[in-house]
């Protein structure tokens, strides 16, 4: 039998403060500088291309992260599955899991971005990409879905390599991508004057960037994951856990994709392309000042799967409440710096003065309940981690499928776009209170040891 890979023991030997500050650091830091990179294009786009480059970027940004998901979808699953065999010493299950991940990514990346060429108008037409936002959204839209595929296996990749036990080289994977497109922006966007398609060509070059890395790892680096032709065979058993695990993230990004749907009609038709532009500015913001919480969400589910699959208990349930606690905490001081600092935010973007005096107010209450999205984020991910996939999906979808969209369709139309902005903080009250109750239920089935 194949030797279990040595990194990944270290998830049940080492101190659980020192194995999340391990993970999540490098994740956050991955995170930030890609929400940098988010946040940079849309300054760029915005000081050269307009407002409605803003906007249009709002509409394919969710199209294109639909698509790309799956790839996501099939790394959290299959790393899920990964940490699990890994913990339990079934080690030729994990090189088969990862083997039938790559098919999997391949396969559903390239059969989706055809699809997205073919009804190009109509999918971005259905975002809101309607009167002047549509021309620069097909502008933007149509280059970068040559890439989805490429980010789709970078998502898959940086998955398995952080359940691998190399935080640091997930880490990169998430880098790479940010920095060439950072250097590149100016250049496509100022320098040549190519506008929302020296935008797109940036990112494109930053998707297939971060592609070539992780491949690279894998192969040639120092990943214990060298699969053989066998690997590579497709297994229904290990793809239904895959599916079963992954359904969740790919349920929680179909969701968003409905939301961005509703959310980018409602603010079109209650506030035109100027409160979509705004509402282009606070996502991008959710982005990068959530990016310590995310990356100590994505931190604590390899050490949660690898300990429940070894069956060490203690260790299991101090990771909940220490990476709870840490979120919670890093969620404080981004809700209070956000509060302080919005308008200095939002005059970075743009200097439209009426985005500006839209963006300010719309910024500062969609993130009134930012301290409790820990709870929800770490709750659904426990879940996710220990191979639940029915609570884990029914918590993934409760802030924006039976919250923040039913919210937007009821008070949109009585307070207009202000009906938008205060759907975001009920819906992270509703969620986090439904996913602690949920959680403490369920840890409190955990054997007492």
């Amino acid at each position: 039998m194949a030797e279990k890979p040595n990194r990944s023991v270290a998830f049940g030997t080492e101190p659980i403060i020192n194995l999340l500050r391990q993970q999540a650091i490098p994740a956050s830091i991955g995170i930030l500088i890609m929400s940098i990179y988010g946040i940079v294009d849309t300054i760029f786009v915005g000081r050269w291309v307009g407002a409605n480059g803003i906007a249009a970027i709002t509409v394919v940004f969710p199209i294109t992260f639909l698509i790309s998901s799956f790839g996501m979808a099939v790394g959290i699953g299959g790393a899920s599955v990964l940490s699990r065999a890994l913990g339990n010493n079934e080690v030729e299950k994990a090189f088969m899991t990862f083997g039938n991940q790559v098919l999997l990514t391949i396969f559903l990346a390239t059969t989706f971005m055809v699809l997205g060429f073919i009804f190009e108008v109509p999918i971005l037409k259905a975002f809101g990409g309607r009167d002047e936002v549509l021309t620069p959204a097909r502008d933007y839209f149509l280059i970068v879905l040559m890439g989805v595929p490429f980010l789709a296996w970078a998502m898959m990749a940086n998955n398995v390599i952080r359940a691998e036990g190399y935080p640091r080289v997930a880490m990169v994977t998430m880098i790479v991508p940010a920095v060439v497109n950072l250097i590149l922006d100016p250049i496509f966007i100022g320098y040549f004057e190519w506008g929302m398609k020296g935008a797109a060509y940036a990112t494109l070059a930053g998707y297939c960037a971060s592609a070539i890395f992780t491949a690279w790892f894998f192969f040639f680096g120092k990943s214990e994951l060298k699969l053989k032709l066998h690997h590579l065979r497709p297994n229904l058993g290990i793809i239904g856990e895959i599916g079963a695990i992954g359904s969740v993230t790919l349920a929680r990004q179909g969701t968003i994709s409905v939301l961005a749907i509703v959310l980018n009609n409602a603010l079109i038709n209650a506030g035109g392309a100027l409160a979509l532009s705004a509402y282009g500015i606070i996502n991008r913001m959710m982005m990068f000042a959530n990016f310590p919480v995310i990356g100590i969400t994505q931190g604590f589910m390899p050490i949660a799967g690898y300990n429940y699959g070894a069956k060490l208990w203690d260790r299991l349930r101090s990771s909940i409440w220490i990476s709870m606690k840490s979120a919670t905490v890093i969620a404080l001081g981004i809700f209070t710096a956000i509060m302080l600092l919005a308008p200095w935010i939002v005059s970075a973007f743009t200097t439209d003065e009426e985005l500006i005096k839209v963006a300010i107010p719309a910024l500062r209450i969609s993130f009134i309940a930012t301290p409790l999205i820990a709870i929800g984020l770490i709750g659904s991910a426990y879940f996710q981690s220990i191979g639940k996939a029915l609570p884990a999906l029914l918590l993934t979808l409760t802030k924006q499928g039976f919250f923040l969209i039913p919210l937007i369709l009821f008070l949109t139309p009585i307070y207009g776009t202000y009906g938008v902005w205060w759907s975001f903080p009920i819906a992270d009250v509703g969620s986090a209170a439904i996913t602690f109750f949920y959680l403490r239920r369920q840890m409190n089935k955990i054997p007492k040891v």
